[in-house]
């Protein structure tokens, strides 16, 4: 099997499709599957497009879904919007504006920040009717496993030494708090690591490798690099598309 491996697009669907062109992606003739490492959205202005394709790829079963760390921000913040009384919202929580989380629920509601505000219940049934809701937050896996490769958001859960924990086993718990590691520094740094398996995984600008590990260009000035990162053990795949305008695609062959 092919598979087209991205991470954390967060809604800027025009870099991820011209990504996707250039790799083959479309000019695909043998099976093949789009594997997104976490964070579909969140921060890019085209969510409805990223939703939309996402979910006509799912019903082609051509979508593998890595649940990331904004996927779960936007679940906690439907929570919060259920557990706040009335109709009108009093205030959102800062980081979910912070984040983009909030401004994903108005492209995705199509209700502008006023009428979103005032009118929880309809904001709510919105939300709750979409795509993303109903059909690719519930397909959205931990991780997925190939005969080489381990896919992950930031890191899999982990203990030492590694060898005696079963992270495949972890708790959803645990599962949320590695989707906020830097894989990079564990990987690189920490020299936790799979013997048998590499893992792919985003989260983490990868000009943090280049720059703090393989010592090239800086983390975010003119010299940084944003290319995928590739080390023992590990292979890093966010380009900081908010910051950079790419989105990294690597295709790797595996069973």
């Amino acid at each position: 099997m092919r598979y087209y491996v991205v991470s954390d697009v967060h809604g800027f669907y025009t870099p991820l499709i011209s990504s996707l062109e250039k790799s083959g992606f479309f000019q695909e003739k043998e099976p093949c599957k789009l594997i997104v490492c976490g964070d579909l959205l969140d921060r890019g202005l085209e969510a409805k497009k990223m939703q939309d394709f996402a979910t006509e790829l799912l019903k082609e079963n051509k979508l593998i879904f890595i649940r990331g760390n904004h996927e779960d921000l936007f679940c906690d913040l439907v929570s919060f919007l259920e557990m706040d009384a009335g109709e009108i919202i009093r205030d959102i929580p800062s980081h979910h504006v912070h984040n983009g989380t909030w401004d994903t629920m108005l492209q995705l509601s199509a209700m502008n920040h006023f009428d979103a505000f005032v009118n929880t219940k309809r904001l709510l049934a919105r939300i709750k009717n979409t795509s993303f809701w109903k059909k690719l937050l519930p397909f959205a896996m931990n991780y997925y496993e190939t005969e080489k490769y381990i896919f992950v958001h930031g890191y899999i859960p982990y203990r030492l030494p590694l060898e005696a924990y079963d992270w495949r086993g972890a708790t959803d718990e645990e599962w949320g708090r590695a989707r906020w590691h830097n894989g990079m520094e564990i990987a690189c740094e920490r020299k936790v690591v799979l013997q048998d398996k590499k893992i792919v995984c985003g989260h983490y600008h990868t000009s943090y490798g280049h720059y703090k590990i393989d010592k090239r260009g800086s983390e975010f000035g003119r010299d940084a690099i944003f290319s995928p990162f590739y080390s023992e053990g590990i292979i890093a795949l966010d380009g900081c598309t908010a910051f950079s305008g790419r989105v990294n695609c690597v295709v790797l062959e595996d069973n």
